[in-house]
């Protein structure tokens, strides 16, 4: 499905497994229930999972795969390093796999805050499109989260890291710590049921090239690259 506004708002439609969101794998179910421990409270149990995600991934966007397996929350679950349109997946199938209704969200967002490094792998474009995000259903209203960047990675950046509280929204702060321009959000695609694979595929070609799947670009370092633990 192409058009994420084609998507139910009722959340009993959002807790099914799906093809890339698959909440009924044994991966997904344990890294789920380890990172809720013992608490019973929806709300709560989703910051948990959010938090779960964002922190014990490490956010790199230098490993894009064109490889559909690598998009699968089973598979998302035991990387040591991911990008924010895999890490929603999995915060959204591990929400799922809690019975929490959950969907994926996706926008093209405008980074104000980049390196040479990625600049080279974007073509020059400061566009992101297609950023994930999840959706939860909690305390009766769809609540959106995005469990991109991590706590580490935030404070080398100088920008406090995304918090949910299971309440309120959770996206990218429009400013960084030093009250420049840090994240804009210019197209929200709307809610998905799962992983518009192909269309996200398309979507990075056409407006990034080849480069964003590997070669020159992605050599060296910056501050996106991973502490040798990660």
């Amino acid at each position: 499905m192409a058009q994420g506004q084609q998507v139910s708002d009722r959340p009993e439609d959002h807790l099914a497994p799906g093809g890339f969101v698959d909440s009924d794998a044994p991966a997904v179910r344990e890294f789920a229930e380890r990172s809720a421990g013992t608490e019973d409270d929806p709300v709560r149990r989703g910051a948990a999972l959010f938090a779960a995600v964002r922190d014990g991934i490490w956010y790199d966007p230098f490993v894009i795969s064109t490889d559909p397996e690598d998009y699968r929350a089973s598979t998302v679950a035991t990387t040591p390093r991911n990008w924010c349109v895999p890490k929603a997946v999995l915060l959204t199938a591990a929400a799922r796999a809690l019975d929490i209704p959950a969907r994926l969200g996706f926008a093209d967002v405008r980074n104000h805050l980049n390196t040479a490094r990625l600049r080279a792998m974007m073509n020059g474009n400061d566009l992101f499109v297609y950023h994930g995000y999840t959706e939860l259903w909690l305390d009766g209203r769809w609540v959106k989260a995005t469990p991109a960047f991590n706590r580490e990675l935030c404070a080398r950046f100088g920008v406090d890291p995304i918090e949910f509280d299971g309440r309120h929204d959770a996206l990218m702060h429009p400013y960084s710590g030093d009250g420049s321009e840090y994240m804009e959000y210019v197209t929200d695609h709307g809610p998905f049921a799962d992983l518009p694979f192909d269309a996200i595929m398309a979507t990075f070609r056409s407006t990034y090239g080849e480069a964003m799947f590997g070669g020159r670009s992605h050599a060296g370092s910056d501050e996106f690259t991973a502490p040798t633990s990660a």
